[in-house]
């Protein structure tokens, strides 16, 4: 097969109009996009699969792309050639990125040269799809939102998924005691391995009390909540004084009860990695780094599926009973 840079063009999934993940197209004459300043051309290796991804096809999200569009920002690859004012990278870099301008799932993304950075050598490509959302997310969620110290109290509310799994690894780095969910057995072994203290089963009667047992009585500092939807009421009830809920994920309506907020003049904050400044951003990134040198930051890849089943893995990413990992397509 030819180079990347002379190749004119590529498969790629495409959205045409939003719905169900049938809508997700494998398409094999789409142009390869070309770098323009200060952007940088990768070779797709792999590509982070991300919640927020299936929310944005099915046309539910606060912000929609225009049509059609090919979805997705975490892609893991090496550089095939830069546009002109990129120093940070050059072809042949190994690379993952936090944003894509002409979408992640394909065989070739043109990201802006400061969503770049470097994939060190002991993350492989599947890995390093891993770190962008998720990793990122986190920690705006414990730090930059959280304000979390060491020594507090952490639950992480669905821990074995992409960006559990990261908050558990982050926190056990910041110092925090780490308390973690999950739905399934093999769920609660991968929270448990990947810096949770203790794990709790979400779908078992009474776990909440469980929960608030080993904090002897106390409650929790902070709560990552993947699922608002579903556990904000009982994560309220969950907080110490003065606790904060993150809101990372949401797919639905809720009802609670605000005099819970009023008891421990607790805080509940949305979080939304689109927002985060230039100087946020490069904050995240040089914490991130840092983990991946020293070795705790270790993404844990999940499923695998080829391009051409995108759609079976944005069905599988909602549906599937228990997260094990981070879903990565494989271009």
């Amino acid at each position: 097969m030819a180079s990347g840079s002379s190749r004119l063009v590529m498969r790629a999934i495409r959205v045409s109009e939003f719905g169900a993940p049938s809508v997700l197209k494998l398409c094999s004459d789409v142009p390869v996009p070309q770098p323009g300043h200060r952007q940088v051309l990768i070779r797709v290796h792999a590509c982070g699969v991300n919640p927020v991804e299936t929310y944005i096809r099915a046309g539910v999200y606060s912000r929609k792309p225009t049509l059609p569009y090919t979805p997705g920002t975490d892609v893991a690859g090496v550089v095939e050639n830069v546009g002109e004012g990129v120093v940070s990278v050059k072809a042949g870099d190994r690379v993952f990125t936090t944003a894509t301008e002409s979408g992640a799932y394909a065989e070739f993304t043109v990201a802006a040269d400061e969503s770049v950075h470097k994939l060190p050598d002991a993350l492989d490509f599947t890995q390093g799809a891993a770190v962008g959302i998720p990793y990122f997310t986190a920690h705006r969620a414990l730090i930059q939102k959280g304000r979390s110290k060491a020594g507090e109290t952490v639950l992480i509310h669905g821990a074995s998924g992409g960006v559990g799994v990261a908050a558990c690894q982050l926190s056990r780095a910041l110092g925090l005691k780490v308390l973690g969910t999950a739905g399934t057995a093999e769920g609660m072994k991968l929270v448990l391995n990947n810096g949770a203290h203790v794990v709790f089963n979400h779908r078992e009667e009474g776990y909440t009390e469980k929960i608030l047992e080993a904090t002897g009585g106390r409650g929790v500092d902070v709560v990552v909540e993947m699922l608002s939807n579903i556990n904000l009421s009982k994560d309220l009830q969950m907080l110490a004084y003065g606790g904060r809920v993150m809101v990372v994920g949401c797919r639905g309506t809720v009802e609670i009860n605000p005099r819970d907020t009023m008891a421990k003049e607790s805080s509940i904050t949305g979080v939304a990695l689109f927002h985060a400044t230039m100087e946020e951003k490069k904050e995240s990134a040089a914490f991130i780094y840092a983990g991946m040198e020293a070795g705790w930051l270790r993404p844990v890849v999940g499923q695998q599926y080829p391009l051409d089943k995108a759609s079976q893995a944005h069905h599988d990413i909602i549906e599937s009973p228990g997260a094990a990992g981070k879903m990565v397509l494989l271009p």
